[in-house]
């Protein structure tokens, strides 16, 4: 018996040491979008309920949480995964919202689709204009679900996920909705988050699951260390959750934030702009910081171009007249 468990053991250590394979994948630092670590990042397929990321966003920036109304007739059509919500009955935006990200709920999809684009073509139109609108240019959404059985399902890969997820992370309602371990719904539903990384590394920040047979296993996650947010997509792979913390750990323990642009009021050629927060990139500790800024101004912004290593990132800033004239900080 003592042997049995010493193998056991062994091989229980070698799955940990094991790296894994990911059909394609993304690690990205969320704050300035550079791609730490990538596999076939560009390669198109359906991504299931990762979807429901941008569901949220396009609820969350078009719609009102404090609204309330009965669901309608269209979620009895809905399968897959479900909060259960029932004709007629009396729901909030917020509510379901929580059963969207952290239960994955299809019924929840489409009863937001109707309620904040007054039908699921709309909801799909908007959807696809906001990625257009952040660069997810290999992106197509055809449903608020993620599901692909009937349409052929919303195809994306795993840099504009990335990009998506970086995108939503800035949204403090979606950061926190998406974080969240558990909630109790205004009709007594407990939810615990699907999203396992929550639960057993302490880094972890939010993310969102999806499966579909066609799919495979989808996941996004984000982790933070010391100001330096990481967010990882898996596209197709079976033991994910592992991958995703290994990745998550590799970035805390390789890179650093550093300060590029601190928060504050600028003023450049009698006009002004503000910086809400301070500004990081991801940096790889042990080498040279190689950070150059250039900065002009184009059609009433303030924009600044970083290049750091290989990487060159924009940044724009509306300009408004100033109303001073003295303290200029550029």
């Amino acid at each position: 018996m003592e042997l049995k468990k010493i193998i056991c053991c062994l091989l229980l250590l070698t799955l940990q040491i094991l790296p894994i394979k990911a059909e394609s994948y993304c690690v990205m630092s969320g704050e300035d979008q550079q791609v730490l670590e990538e596999k076939d990042m560009h390669k198109q397929q359906s991504v299931a309920s990762i979807s429901k990321i941008m569901t949220a966003m396009i609820a969350i920036e078009k719609g009102n949480l404090q609204d309330r109304w009965q669901c309608s007739e269209a979620i009895e059509t809905v399968d897959g995964s479900m909060i259960y919500l029932q004709k007629d009955q009396m729901v909030s935006l917020e509510s379901l919202l929580y059963g969207l990200m952290l239960r994955s709920g299809n019924d929840a999809a489409v009863e937001i689709a109707e309620h904040v684009g007054g039908n699921e073509e709309n909801f799909v139109a908007m959807m696809n204009e906001k990625a257009k609108e952040i660069g997810m240019s290999r992106t197509l959404f055809r449903n608020p679900t993620g599901l692909d059985e009937k349409d052929g399902g919303n195809v994306s890969t795993a840099y504009d996920m990335a990009l998506l997820m970086s995108y939503a992370l800035k949204n403090r309602t979606f950061r926190k909705i998406a974080g969240t371990k558990y909630y109790t719904s205004e009709w007594n539903y407990r939810w615990k988050n699907k999203n396992r990384l929550l639960f057993s590394y302490d880094k972890s920040t939010a993310g969102k699951t999806g499966f579909t047979k066609q799919a495979g296993r989808t996941l996004v996650t984000s982790a933070e260390n010391k100001q330096l947010e990481s967010i990882v997509v898996t596209l197709d792979m079976h033991d994910d959750f592992r991958f995703h913390e290994q990745a998550h750990q590799r970035v805390s323990e390789e890179y650093e934030a550093l300060v590029w642009l601190d928060k504050g009021s600028y003023r450049v050629q009698e006009k002004q702009f503000a910086v809400e927060r301070k500004l990081y990139v991801a940096h790889k500790k042990g080498t040279g910081a190689n950070l150059r800024v250039h900065s002009h101004i184009e059609q009433g912004e303030m924009v600044y171009e970083l290049q750091h290593h290989e990487q060159s990132l924009l940044y724009r800033f509306p300009l408004v007249v100033s109303k001073k004239t003295t303290g200029e900080r550029l």
